[in-house]
């Protein structure tokens, strides 16, 4: 089990909604990334119509550089609780 605490600090502020990233909601279902993000697209009509969102190339950005993404699609340079 997740601790709540570690949850709350995955939730962001972005375009004015709370949200989270893919890998921040894989986790606390015990599932990866990928299975999550493929089972969103087989399935959508099992996800509220607001469930996901595509950022814009400035929101990927100010991610990428706020928590060490990499510039590679799934890699991480630093975890946000290193």
């Amino acid at each position: 089990m997740v601790p709540p605490e570690r949850i709350e600090r995955s939730i962001l502020l972005i375009r004015g909604h709370k949200m989270m990233l893919d890998t921040g909601l894989a986790t606390p279902y015990g599932v990866e990334t990928g299975q999550l993000v493929r089972a969103v697209k087989r399935n959508p009509s099992r996800f509220p119509h607001d469930f996901m969102f595509q950022l814009s190339e400035d929101e990927f950005e100010n991610l990428r550089c706020h928590f060490g993404i990499s510039s590679h699609w799934g890699g991480r340079l630093c975890d946000r609780e290193a």
